[in-house]
């Protein structure tokens, strides 16, 4: 009879094992996204930025024309990541473009986090073209949206099936932060929370207020 152990799954997303690809967030992508109310996908968004800087995260962030069509990034990454490169393209799968992928390569990463407007096409497409590359590919579908729900919905059906692993923002920082005897990055963890964990972020403020443990 096999033993168990006390260590996490290999398959669990840590603040040193991937890096995070934001694709496409901007005005013009997300005004025609109608798979989620637009504050709560920046809420979501924020969450992802917040939990990216708060466990030092290699993030690629990249749009698409940006000075022509779609506009600059939400200020929930630009705020976040100030000051950050922003690799604008021209292709429609950011997997696709030499130097997205130079920076892939510079991290030396095999698992790839995604988020992105919208999920048929800019999320999809990379997600895909990266899991055929033998990467461990994950996707934040909170904080990604689409044109309508029929389209989201296959988008993710299509990934998973090839592998591609669907998650949530709060899975995303949670899976960081995984244990409280984390000091380093409680605070920051539970600060994220607060402001953008909905009701089990009043939960964690109460819990800070009376001194407990989470």
């Amino acid at each position: 009879m096999k033993s168990a152990a006390a260590t996490p799954a290999q398959s669990l997303i840590s603040s040193h094992n991937h890096a995070l690809i934001l694709i496409d967030h901007q005005a013009q992508m997300a005004l025609s996204t109608r798979t989620i109310d637009g504050i709560e996908l920046r809420n979501n968004l924020s969450l992802v930025c917040k939990a990216a800087e708060a466990f030092k995260t290699p993030t690629i962030l990249t749009s698409a024309g940006a000075k022509t069509f779609a506009g600059p990034l939400m200020t929930e990454i630009t705020d976040v990541f100030e000051g950050a490169p922003i690799i604008d393209r021209t292709t429609m799968n950011a997997w696709e473009d030499t130097r997205i992928i130079d920076a892939v390569n510079h991290h030396g990463l095999k698992k790839i986090v995604m988020a992105g407007l919208w999920t048929s096409v800019c999320v999809a497409w990379p997600a895909l073209s990266a899991r055929d590359q033998g990467y461990e590919v994950y996707v934040i579908t909170d904080a990604s949206g689409d044109i309508s729900s029929e389209a989201h919905e296959r988008s993710i059906t299509r990934m998973a099936q090839a592998g591609v692993i669907p998650l949530t923002s709060m899975q995303y920082l949670l899976e960081m932060q995984r244990d409280w005897s984390r000091t380093s990055t409680v605070a920051k963890t539970a600060a994220i929370c607060t402001q953008h964990g909905g009701t089990f972020g009043v939960g964690m403020s109460y819990a800070n207020a009376m001194g407990g443990q989470h």
